[in-house]
Order: C-alpha cells, then sequence, then structure tokens
C-alpha cells in the first residue's frame, strides 16, 4: 500500500498542475513499500534530490502561473514554497550527518505537507481561477 494514495479531491481543474502533483505523490512512494519507508541513507538521499529538483520545478511553474494571472495570495504562497524547501534541505543536513531512522519520518512529513498544501492553499488558487474565469 503507497504511503500516499493520490485523490480525486487532490485534483484543481488545472491540469499541469495536477500532472505535476501526480508526480510529487508518485515520488513520495516510490521507496515506501506497506507502509515501511525502509531507504537506506544513500536511496533516501538520492529520493530526496529528486524530490527538491521536481518541487522547484513544479513551485517555479505554479508562481510563474500565479503572477500571470495576478494571483492575489501570490506571496504568502511563495513564503511556503520556500519553508518548504527549508525543511527539505535541512532533512538533507540530518541525512548526510547521520541522523538514523530519517525515512519514516521525512516521508511522513512529506505526504502529510503535500495533502495539506493541496487541500488548502494549492485549492485556494483553484478557485482563484474559476471565479476569475481563467479555467
Amino acid at each position: 500500500m503507497p504511503l500516499m494514495k493520490w485523490l480525486s479531491s487532490y485534483e484543481l481543474g488545472i491540469n499541469e498542475f495536477d500532472e505535476h502533483h501526480k508526480h510529487l505523490v508518485y515520488l513520495l512512494n516510490m521507496k515506501c513499500d506497506g507502509g515501511t519507508c525502509g531507504a537506506d541513507s544513500e536511496e533516501l538521499g538520492s529520493v530526496l534530490n529528486e524530490l527538491i529538483d521536481y518541487a522547484t520545478y513544479h513551485f517555479n511553474a505554479e508562481e510563474h502561473w500565479m503572477t500571470v494571472h495576478g494571483y492575489p495570495r501570490l506571496s504568502d504562497h511563495c513564503e511556503e514554497h520556500k519553508r518548504f524547501c527549508e525543511r527539505v534541505i535541512k532533512v538533507q543536513d540530518d541525512l548526510y550527518k547521520g541522523k538514523p531512522n530519517l525515512g519514516i519520518e521525512v516521508f511522513q512529513f512529506l505526504s502529510i505537507w503535500l495533502t495539506d498544501h493541496i487541500l488548502n492553499s494549492d485549492a485556494d488558487y483553484a478557485r482563484f481561477a474559476k471565479e476569475s474565469a481563467i479555467l
């Protein structure tokens, strides 16, 4: 069973970002099997690197879309993205310093953050898009 199951409630109605979110969920589930995230440090580091790279690509695309469409809460949304990146970088630092048993903690944090972010912050810009007739 995957750590995070894709649900239709995560869909924003903006295809590009829905596909990005599905890929982020896939990355989270890549190393988790049956709810145990037993990645060793090297595997976890590799997954984190890929996640950071893809999240950066996704965040840039979202922020560009928000800028183009005049989303009024752009700065708040960008701040959430920044805090997420800072947290993941701290996890990477802990990993490289040899902190044990990071796997489950990391993947739980990531799945909770992503779920909350999609259902709240991202859903807000999707509502804005619908109300503004952008979609």
